[in-house]
């Protein structure tokens, strides 16, 4: 634990189980803050990439696609990511005799800073008029025929199929199959401006979150429930077993390779400019 003076640092966390399992010890203060203060907000992933761009928090969950337009002023922490194989979005139709054509078609994306948001447009970058929605919103609007196709996330992997929807495909699927890397969804990262001494230190208290969620993995329930929309235990825990996993403990060299992929993919079609890398905390 440092013997400096208190840094109070701005931290925003997702409102997903994934997150709050993985932050449960941090939120409740039940392991060491290393003499920092945090102060906590809970929110959802677009809430949380538009108060990163207006300024709002010094460490935060982002959008790997957000972080990826914020690269002058923030780092990537190894801790505390969202990456893996078989956790992509989905893109469905409101019809089966649907395909992505024309630019009369309108898709349904969850926040325009989103992954999810990024994928569909590495992969369709010319076809379809995109509208941003609150992601519990697109297939119920897919249901009433308020648009053609929607990115779907979340619990809509599971239960797409029991509102008659149709599959056009899945974009995690794809980008497993053309770069053979995990998907990067979101991270944490942190305003360069703090320095090293405090991101390093909030690279710790971050790290040993993750590690006492794992090592007793029902302690963070009520965490979760707290802030699910869902529920059922057993449903919020397997969010954990699919977003939570080696690569949020620790990046490693394969998840900076999923980053790295990820940049160039979307500079491919002008999502970012040349000049856009990721950079990883090194602790």
């Amino acid at each position: 634990m440092s013997n400096g003076p208190v840094q109070t640092v701005r931290l925003g966390i997702s409102t997903c189980p994934n997150d709050t399992f993985a932050f449960h010890a941090l939120i409740e203060k039940a392991v060491d803050w290393r003499g920092l203060n945090f102060e906590i907000e809970l929110l959802d992933i677009q809430q949380l990439n538009d108060r990163l761009f207006a300024g709002g928090f010094d460490v935060a969950k982002a959008s790997f696609h957000a972080a990826l337009l914020l690269t002058d002023s923030c780092v990537v922490l190894p801790s505390g990511s969202a990456l893996g194989f078989g956790v992509g979005p989905l893109l469905l139709a409101a019809r089966s005799d649907q395909q992505p054509c024309d630019d009369s078609q309108v898709t349904l994306c969850p926040g325009r800073h989103t992954t999810a948001m990024m994928l569909f447009q590495i992969f369709y970058p010319h076809t379809t008029r995109v509208e941003q929605a609150v992601f519990s919103d697109i297939m119920p609007r897919l249901i009433n025929r308020q648009a053609d196709f929607g990115v779907c996330i979340h619990e809509g992997r599971f239960t797409w199929q029991d509102q008659n929807l149709s599959l056009v495909e899945d974009l995690g699927t794809r980008w497993e199959a053309t770069t053979g890397s995990p998907l990067p969804l979101g991270g944490i990262i942190a305003r360069r401006k703090l320095g090293d001494d405090v991101i390093g230190r909030v690279q710790a208290v971050i790290h040993d979150s993750i590690e006492y969620a794992i090592a007793d993995r029902d302690a963070a329930l009520p965490t979760m429930r707290r802030y699910a929309q869902e529920f059922n235990d057993e449903v919020l825990m397997q969010h954990v077993d699919l977003y939570v996993n080696q690569w949020t403990r620790d990046l490693g060299d394969v998840g900076i390779g999923a980053l790295k992929r990820l940049a160039q993919e979307a500079r491919k079609v002008g999502i970012i400019g040349p000049q856009d890398e990721l950079s990883v905390f090194k602790h």
